[in-house]
């Protein structure tokens, strides 16, 4: 469903429950990273896209007062969030993203209005694509929205975040919240990691698409493998003499190749390619330039799999069948996307070669791992949006 088509699902739901129309709705997007993997905590830059899949919420003023009632319309669960005295984690387990938001909005002094709410997602979960981000962002477009007070887009991005931090416990980045409330139709947005400054790249080439190849793999970890690889960028930083791998050449890094041990050497080598492959293809998505940025997309997915070991057979297949089909056949590049150990692939195709390249990477993945993977093209789509207020 198109974001319209979603906003009249929606209304219909929250209508059947609530007994009457919403008087507004809103929507976000999940997002998918083009390139720029395990860049975020060591200052770097990514490459993230909007993707046309979307949380979408509808509401209006509740006669409940001092209370938020939330409606999920796919698993037709509720929430009833207390607003009366400072919002608190609670049940059930989705509602602590929406509670985080509404947390952030008390702190900076918003009174949350009481209100009646129904959402929907269709941004896949579980699958690295964001679907807590969206919610999160979504929430807070809903605040915007029913309090008429606008906030600065990144401020609005920053306050998700710290919902994600907070109520959820998940340690994350800026990337999904930005391009989230950030993102615009037909662009790719580069983010430095640093100062947290974006850059909108246009992708307006019709010619072109994303395709994203969900694995539905999550391989369970022992859960310490992110804060491993972070602890071993930042020793590697601490050895060469720099604030962290941003600051890094490959010639510092060959020149301090002595002081490292060989799995941190090839950490760092990693990160430092790869900020440097995603600056190259941004400029070349500038320029359409679609063979060299599938290229960079192909070594992304090598240093990823064979310096950062973040990579799984699930999602090598489908890079290898990537590979096979070729430029050819209308590929230009592939690579995982995401943490690691599962979850999504994006490829660089020809527009016109969607539907093909769709029936043989799910063929070829079924018959070499028997499972089924879910697979869409994307373009890039609108950041956070108010569509009826």
């Amino acid at each position: 469903m198109n974001l319209k088509e979603l906003a009249a699902h929606v209304t219909v739901e929250f209508q059947k429950h609530y007994g009457r129309p919403p008087r507004w709705i809103v929507a976000a997007p999940g997002r998918v990273n083009v390139i720029g993997e395990h860049t975020d905590y060591n200052d770097g830059f990514v490459l993230p896209m909007a993707i046309e899949r979307y949380a979408v919420m509808a509401a209006d003023a509740a006669d409940t007062p001092g209370q938020v009632n939330v409606y999920d319309t796919h698993f037709k669960e509720s929430a009833t969030i207390d607003i009366s005295a400072p919002v608190t984690k609670g049940q059930p387990k989705w509602s602590n993203y929406i509670r985080g938001v509404f947390a952030g909005f008390q702190n900076r002094g918003v009174t949350i209005p009481a209100l009646d709410v129904a959402f929907m997602s269709t941004v896949p979960l579980g699958g690295g694509l964001s679907s807590s981000a969206a919610l999160e962002v979504c929430t807070a477009t809903l605040m915007e929205a029913a309090t008429g007070k606008a906030i600065d887009p990144i401020e609005k991005a920053l306050l998700a975040q710290k919902a994600e931090h907070d109520f959820a416990g998940v340690p994350c980045g800026i990337m999904d919240q930005f391009i989230s409330a950030l993102g615009r139709e037909g662009h790719l947005l580069l983010l430095d990691c640093r100062t947290r400054k974006t850059q909108l790249v246009p992708m307006s080439d019709p010619s072109v698409a994303l395709l994203v190849i969900n694995t539905n793999v999550k391989h369970e970890l022992s859960g310490g493998e992110y804060a491993e690889r972070r602890a071993q960028c930042e020793e590697a930083a601490r050895n060469i003499g720099v604030k962290s791998l941003r600051d890094c050449t490959a010639d510092q890094l060959d020149q301090a190749k002595g002081k490292l041990s060989e799995v941190v050497y090839r950490r760092a080598r990693h990160v430092i390619g790869e900020i440097e492959r995603t600056t190259h293809a941004a400029e070349g998505i500038r320029q359409s330039n679609w063979p060299t940025v599938g290229q960079f997309m192909y070594a992304s997915h090598y240093a990823l799999r064979d310096d950062y070991e973040v990579s799984c057979k699930e999602l090598d297949v489908v890079v290898e069948i990537a590979e096979d089909i070729g430029y050819q056949g209308g590929v230009y590049g592939c690579r995982m996307t995401g943490g690691g150990f599962g979850g999504c692939c994006v490829a660089l195709v020809k527009a016109d070669c969607v539907n093909a390249i769709t029936k043989k990477i799910a063929a070829d993945y079924k018959a070499k791992t028997g499972i089924d993977a879910a697979i869409f093209a994307s373009r890039p789509a609108a950041g956070a949006t108010i569509i009826k207020g």
